[in-house]
């Protein structure tokens, strides 16, 4: 490692260490799913509140946590138990673009993984294991995501066949899979190693790895997560996202 690049290591730890606590979690959507303590809440709680986390931060939060008092703040309990006309009760739902339709058929949808899949953790897994990527991991949650009829809401799940960053499934990866107790995500799931996973690439994210000369791609996709991961992966090959952190912090709430 050169002494330019240590430097920069150097860096992006102490931004990382910065940012990586409890006290992010009071502006961050994650705070969400932190509310709750049984595993399927958890992740289905971190999983709807990363399908809506684009726009304004405090709006995804104030938006997350409605969508879970219309499930009564059991999330599990309630996509589980649900009768075809319970799910209307999230028919008002909406946040931007993501609205009533597209949320019963994500409630539909999850309730058809965790009944004959096991669960969003098993699908991740096996994704995983078929590929040894994140990348095969996605896609293969995406095909059985839509095992249920629902044209109108696959623009709210990534493709990365397509080549999307995935921005928001990699976020909701990161928070079950890094287990650094921390206190900001939550290593909840085994199979998938901390070591593999992705960036979760937005627009603040790449302008910093781009100013930081870590990315050199113009546009925020695919391979774009692919190089910027890659880059990180030098200053730790363990555990690359944690750098997430620094380059949204640095982003942020520094307006590097």
């Amino acid at each position: 490692m050169t002494e330019e690049a240590f430097a920069l290591k150097e860096f992006l730890d102490e931004k990382a260490e910065k940012y990586n606590r409890p006290l992010f979690t009071e502006t961050d959507p994650v705070q969400v799913p932190r509310q709750f303590i049984q595993k399927e809440n958890i992740e289905i709680a971190a999983f709807l509140t990363a399908t809506i986390s684009w726009g304004s931060r405090p709006a995804i939060i104030k938006n997350a946590l409605r969508l879970m008092a219309l499930m009564d703040n059991r999330p599990y309990e309630f996509i589980m138990n649900a009768a075809p006309s319970d799910f209307e009760i999230l028919k008002p739902f909406v946040h931007r673009t993501f609205n009533g339709d597209d949320c019963i058929y994500f409630a539909q949808s999850l309730k058809n993984i965790y009944e004959k899949q096991g669960g969003l953790q098993p699908v991740f897994v096996n994704g995983f294991k078929k590929g040894n990527s994140i990348k095969a991991a996605l896609q293969h949650f995406h095909n059985l995501f839509f095992e249920l009829p629902g044209e109108r809401t696959r623009k709210h799940v990534a493709n990365v066949e397509r080549g999307a960053s995935a921005k928001r499934l990699n976020m909701f990866l990161r928070w079950m899979i890094r287990n650094d107790n921390k206190g900001v995500d939550f290593g909840l799931w085994q199979g998938i190693p901390t070591s593999a996973l992705m960036l979760p690439l937005d627009v603040h994210t790449g302008n910093v790895a781009r100013k930081l000369g870590l990315l050199s791609r113009k546009q925020n996709d695919w391979k774009a997560v692919e190089e910027v991961t890659e880059s990180l992966r030098k200053f730790d090959p363990e555990d690359p996202v944690k750098y997430d952190f620094a380059l949204f912090g640095l982003g942020i709430f520094e307006k590097f």
